[in-house]
């Protein structure tokens, strides 16, 4: 069983899936925001690609634990992935998951300009494997 993870940005979508024991994730790329449809086009083409059964999307909430309107967006878009796809969609609280990925990039001594290109990459990876880590196993 894989699971993709997505941490939804505006203008890209950072990819993860996991192995197929769901005990690892691995960065596979990154999906520059076009239209919804496009959009969903592409991580339906990704999902087939790696038979995954589940996606986990990072989900946006405040410090206080409320919903922004960021995380409005993203719940909406979620459902249209659940509808369009066929497919259970969970969402894992992705608080402080960009500055993770930038802080293991930072002790990385990765360049800026290189963080750039990747951060949305690892963030979708910190966000799975937090999710994963999280489920108990057998």
């Amino acid at each position: 069983m894989r699971i993709l993870g997505l941490d939804v940005g505006k203008k890209r979508i950072g990819v993860a899936v996991s192995d197929e024991l769901g005990i690892t994730a691995q960065g596979i790329g990154v999906i520059v925001r076009g239209s919804t449809k496009g959009d969903i086009q592409a991580i339906s083409e990704i999902a087939r690609k790696y038979s995954v059964n589940k996606i986990v999307i990072g989900l946006p909430v405040n410090m206080n634990g409320t919903l922004g309107p960021q995380g409005e967006e993203i719940k909406e878009f979620g459902e249209k992935l659940r509808n369009d796809l066929n497919i259970e969609v969970q969402y894992w609280d992705e608080r402080l998951s960009t500055v993770a990925a930038e802080r293991v990039l930072i002790d990385a001594d990765i360049s800026r300009k290189k963080r750039k290109k990747v951060i949305d990459k690892l963030s979708a990876v910190v966000i799975l494997q937090n999710f994963l880590d999280s489920q108990p196993r057998c």
